[in-house]
């Protein structure tokens, strides 16, 4: 499965798109959607707030050509990367196999767990999930990620695991890269989810790739080709609906432990790592002292000196 996101200008276009595909259009599209339509090789869906379309299936590419001249491609997932040029690169119809997908959420966040997720989606599954609307979770509000997920959670074959702050700096206290944290835990997840499934089931593994195949091996200790074959690739979740729906669980995951967050400190946590975030932790710090602030964020982040600067500084 391919999938394509593209920018609509002039804003009219998307009217135009809408009318032009009336005969297909569904009657409850997703959540903020002007329409969502589907062909037999693709399905539509166009965004009024940010002027954005989505196409999906394998006649993504095709369909959205016939809009050139009326929009400005944001993302290809065909497009060629050298970081993707390496004999882990999954084959073109891995959107189309049925496949364990994995993806995390937290890893930029000075506030927070890691959280990584593996999910199971069988080939005859895709037509739902791309009905309900599932993508990668960057293109998704907070909100919808999770009332996504408690559709998710209970139809989808599924593990997580939530490496929670304490663990995190202890480990990297240890020696433990972030880069080494993720392989192990998006290793474990999917070795946990592949318990739970027949053997026969399972065509592939595809790893959102956050570092080269062979670091990965080297970080886990496994062997480079197994069965089912373990794929990598950066964006994964443009290509695999089981990524973008492990990218839905390990993000509403880090939310629910954001709001923990937020409420042991009686506040919303802020995300990311960026000023706002430096000024929020010297806050906890005034407020609860700096064993708090260690026991809720990944410490060795540069935030943690910047925040005690502002504390001085105040």
């Amino acid at each position: 499965m391919t999938n394509l996101v593209v920018k609509v200008y002039p804003k009219q276009t998307l009217e135009k798109m809408a009318k032009y595909y009336l005969p297909h259009s569904v009657s409850n599209p997703p959540t903020g959607a002007l329409f969502q339509a589907k062909l037999k090789s693709v399905t539509i869906t166009a965004y009024t707030k940010s002027a954005k379309v989505m196409f999906q299936g394998i006649d993504a590419l095709n369909e959205s050509a016939f809009w050139q001249g009326g929009v400005a491609p944001l993302a290809k997932s065909t497009s060629p990367s050298p970081v993707n040029d390496h004999p882990y690169s999954p084959p073109a119809n891995i959107g189309e196999l049925s496949h364990i997908g994995t993806d995390e959420a937290g890893s930029g966040d000075y506030f927070g767990p890691l959280t990584v997720a593996a999910a199971y989606v069988d080939q005859a599954w895709i037509p739902k999930l791309l009905e309900i609307g599932v993508r990668d979770s960057k293109l998704l509000s907070d909100k919808q990620i999770i009332e996504m997920a408690k559709y998710l959670k209970p139809s989808i074959p599924f593990s997580l695991l939530v490496l929670g702050n304490e663990k995190y700096n202890e480990m990297q206290a240890k020696g433990y890269t972030q880069g080494k944290l993720k392989a192990v835990l998006h290793e474990k997840a999917f070795q946990n989810l592949l318990k739970k499934l027949p053997e026969e089931s399972v065509e592939a593994i595809l790893i959102d790739q956050f570092c080269l195949p062979e670091v990965y091996f080297a970080h886990t200790k496994t062997p480079r080709n197994r069965k089912p074959p373990v794929y990598f690739v950066t964006k994964a979740e443009s290509i695999s609906i089981a990524v973008a729906t492990a990218s839905i669980l390990a993000r509403a995951a880090f939310l629910k432990h954001m709001a923990l967050i937020g409420d042991n400190v009686n506040n919303l946590v802020p995300k990311g790592a960026g000023a706002k975030v430096d000024q929020f932790a010297a806050d906890v710090i005034q407020s609860y002292g700096e064993s708090t602030l260690k026991n809720i964020t990944k410490w060795h982040f540069a935030n943690t000196e910047k925040a005690r600067k502002l504390v001085n500084k105040g």
